[in-house]
């Protein structure tokens, strides 16, 4: 699950050193320095992250009290799948963290990834007997999700336009990188509805903000993706309201998409995603709000492309099913009674508590989506794991999540593909981190990217 995020810069020196301007200096597991340099103060965004913001003078994360539990319990108790650094809570912050630059792969490590290799083929071997033979053995998306524009935003929908960070010519290298040197195809690009019309509920696209955005979208498409998708990231809430729900209109909702379609409409490679993890909604009427989204879209002549439809408890890839979001969204039809290329969005992490807040992975998932493939199946729709990730140096993480999308290939017919959580603009320290790094013309990946989000993509083909 998520939360959003916000930049995190790589701590400099040692662990009781002066934390460095926008660095983390907080939250719960933080272990490293808990002050700022001169002329920042260590401000909480939430239970899991603090941040070195500018302003005031040094001050430490112990004066600042918080309560872990009401931060993260609703989604600790509902979380499935999670979702970003989103985390899974309130927390971006909580995937901020802790992991170091990959860069170097050490002795132990290659060890660990070669028996993680190996399992991952036993499972990928088992999976593959079970799956029903209309699978290709390859799925048709996978990339990464591009973080920047969403950073600032919460849970409960409220989004701090001051913390956004346009990923800019770092994110569409980024992409072009991805695209060139791993073979990836797919990138999911967040953004904040108020950053879209600059803070005005039912408002128009804001022409710079719009601007700024579609640069990202047009550099996804100019590096050669085949889908770039337009997701949403406010939890199916406007600052605390819930959509369709008492909050802002299912209308209002309509329009932001109608506008977004019309400027989009021609180009088939761009995917609308109707909302990020929409959590606590009534599903019945969160699936009349949905409709109304697509049927926006497709008025607005984007009548082709691929539009995914989020469920609820943070769209939840193991809870789909039993939490009635896939009976509820099977109702949503395109204008003309059809259901051509409606895909469920689903997110699934792997961590303890399935929040997306912790590097080890504690799960591998393949139960979870052998149950959602072959429900797929029988009811002929397919899906899309749009959030998935783990710790990108985690022994653990580099078995499951290849596990994970081992299965995913197997019911290719069924799931088109994956985006990992995520790079942009996360530093390479943040707990869940796909960022990778450049040096010259070199890029070096995460060895979560190099091993799974990648190369589950590149063994299946």
């Amino acid at each position: 699950m998520k939360v959003t995020l916000f930049t995190i810069a790589a701590a400099a020196g040692s662990a009781y050193a002066q934390q460095s301007a926008w660095g983390q200096c907080g939250g719960m597991g933080w272990t490293g320095s808990t002050t700022c340099v001169s002329g920042y103060t260590c401000h909480e965004y939430n239970a899991y992250y603090f941040q070195c913001i500018q302003g005031g003078s040094s001050t430490s994360a112990a004066a600042a009290s918080f309560t872990p539990a009401a931060a993260s319990s609703t989604k600790a108790s509902t979380i499935t799948s999670t979702t970003t650094i989103k985390s899974s809570s309130t927390a971006a912050a909580t995937k901020v963290a802790t992991t170091s630059s990959v860069v170097a792969v050490s002795t132990s490590k290659a060890v660990s990834t070669t028996a993680a290799v190996t399992s991952v083929a036993k499972a990928a071997s088992t999976v593959a007997s079970s799956a029903a033979s209309t699978s290709t053995g390859l799925v048709s998306y996978a990339g990464v999700n591009i973080a920047g524009f969403d950073f600032g935003c919460g849970t409960d929908g409220t989004c701090d336009l001051s913390s956004t960070d346009n990923p800019g010519t770092a994110g569409i290298a980024q992409i072009k990188h991805f695209v060139t040197d791993d073979g990836l195809n797919a990138f999911r690009l967040p953004v904040a509805w108020q950053y879209l019309v600059n803070n005005v509920l039912g408002g128009t696209l804001d022409s710079t903000n719009i601007a700024a955005y579609d640069t990202l979208v047009q550099g996804c498409l100019s590096a050669g993706a085949a889908m770039c998708i337009i997701d949403i990231h406010n939890y199916a809430r406007w600052n605390g309201d819930i959509i369709g729900q008492g909050g802002p209109t299912n209308a209002q909702f309509a329009s932001l998409w109608s506008q977004i379609a019309t400027k989009y409409a021609s180009n088939s490679k761009v995917a609308f995603g109707v909302m990020n993890e929409p959590h606590d909604v009534d599903i019945t009427e969160w699936a009349a709000t949905v409709q109304a989204a697509v049927t926006a879209i497709r008025k607005a002549g984007a009548t082709t492309q691929k539009i995914l439809l989020p469920g609820n408890n943070y769209t939840s890839g193991a809870q789909f099913i039993s939490n009635g979001s896939g009976t509820a969204l099977m109702t949503v039809t395109n204008i003309d009674g059809s259901t051509t290329n409606l895909i469920f969005d689903v997110h699934q992490y792997l961590d303890s508590d399935n929040s997306g807040t912790n590097a080890a992975c504690a799960t591998n998932n393949v139960d979870s989506f052998e149950t959602l493939g072959a429900w797929l199946r029988t009811n002929k729709r397919q899906a899309m794991l749009t959030e998935t990730g783990g710790g990108p140096t985690d022994s653990t993480c580099l078995t499951d999540v290849c596990q994970e999308l081992a299965t995913l290939n197997s019911y290719s017919d069924v799931f088109l593909g994956w985006t990992g959580w995520a790079a942009g603009m996360f530093a390479t320290s943040y707990v869940l981190s796909e960022t990778p790094t450049q040096s010259g013309t070199t890029w070096t990946d995460q060895e979560l990217v190099t091993q799974c989000i990648a190369g589950m993509f590149k063994k299946s083909s």
